[in-house]
């Protein structure tokens, strides 16, 4: 029986050395030009080799750069068809020939919006002013236990049934906006309501929604012939 060790090659034993080291640090070899280089000798000149750390921080930088435009894309089309339906709603604020009919465009604005509900509601203890049929009534100090005291809006995740009536409770998404009408007025607010969790989130969705709430309210005050706070 032989007790000796099997001979090695050296130059095959390295090999398989060098191989195992790749193996186990492939992210630092990407980023060692140098190395790199010594690899691949046919693929880089020596003037390259200095270079290619350089190359792979480009190409990198390169790709993101790519990735962060697709991404404000996509931002910027889902802010587009929602900037879309606030301009069209505020047109059709101005162009409406009636205080009944501004009040009927900002209760059937939910699908506009991706909601499920909206509603304009007026704190009172007795009935809706006339001619405002589409306006529901809410408890005296709701709006003070929803925004605050000098709150503008607020996105909300239960209330449905309160604010938007029988029936919403269902409503995980709310949006919640003050209408500061006029300094003798009651308080007011526009609510819109979403069974989907998550849809009013997002710096972009409540600026819209906030910039046709003071559309709506400068509208209310206009019809009602108040003056500009």
């Amino acid at each position: 029986m032989n007790d000796r060790a099997e001979a090695r090659d050296p130059a095959l034993a390295a090999a398989q050395a060098v191989k195992a080291y790749i193996r186990m640090h492939r992210e630092k070899l990407a980023c060692d030009g140098e190395l790199l280089g010594l690899l691949l000798p046919q693929r880089f000149g020596e003037a390259e080799i200095r270079d290619l750390q350089r190359y792979i921080i480009e190409r990198l930088t390169t790709e993101n750069t790519v990735l962060r435009a697709e991404r404000d894309g996509l931002k910027g089309e889902r802010s587009v068809r929602l900037g879309d339906g606030v301009r069209r709603l505020v047109l059709d604020l101005i162009d409406a020939r009636s205080f009944e009919e501004s009040i009927a465009i900002a209760t059937s604005a939910a699908q506009a919006f991706g909601a499920d509900r909206a509603a304009l509601c007026v704190e009172g203890e007795t009935s809706a002013p006339r001619g405002c049929e589409g306006v529901r009534l809410i408890a005296p100090g709701t709006t003070v236990a929803v925004l605050g005291r000098e709150g503008s809006g607020a996105i909300l995740s239960s209330g449905g049934e309160v604010l938007l009536g029988k029936g919403c409770g269902d409503c995980k998404s709310l949006a919640v906006f003050r209408l500061r009408i006029g300094p003798n007025t009651p308080a007011a607010i526009y609510v819109l309501g979403a069974r989907n969790e998550g849809r009013f989130e997002g710096e972009e969705t409540a600026a819209d929604l906030s910039f046709f709430a003071r559309a709506l309210e400068r509208a209310i005050r206009a019809w009602l012939d108040l003056p500009k706070l």
